[in-house]
């Protein structure tokens, strides 16, 4: 089964980025930043990528983001790197939530891969219109 068809509503969809970004601010993540990809890929409407101090504080936000989604009712469907910490990923199905160091997230640059010809938003610029 395609990510895409076990997608939730656009509420639900609005209540989990809520859920993602009430996570990263009570840990203090760096640098959010919100990405639209729905005209871009099937795997994900919304990527979120965030920056750690430190490889505990990777790894601590990442936990914090599955424990607000789980408490609003929304099951990650995986998540990688947190044995290393550098780059944790957080797979919750239509938001794909990155949070790493700040050396890794420069040298991957997601913001530019994924922001060719899209909307790219900071937290403030999204909250804003939220």
């Amino acid at each position: 089964m395609s990510k895409k068809t076990h997608s939730r509503s656009a509420l639900g969809v609005a209540e989990l980025r809520h859920q993602v970004l009430d996570a990263l601010e009570s840990l203090k993540a760096k640098d959010v930043r919100e990405i639209d990809v729905r005209d871009r890929t099937s795997i994900a409407d919304l990527l979120v990528i965030a920056s750690g101090t430190s490889a505990r504080h990777v790894k601590s936000i990442a936990d914090e983001v599955g424990r607000f989604a789980k408490q609003a009712g929304f099951t990650p469907l995986g998540v990688e790197g947190e044995q290393e910490g550098e780059w944790v990923l957080i797979d919750l199905g239509d938001v794909i939530v990155h949070v790493m160091l700040p050396r890794i997230r420069e040298f991957y640059a997601l913001e530019r891969l994924w922001a060719v010809g899209g909307a790219e938003q900071d937290v403030e610029t999204a909250q804003a219109g939220a």
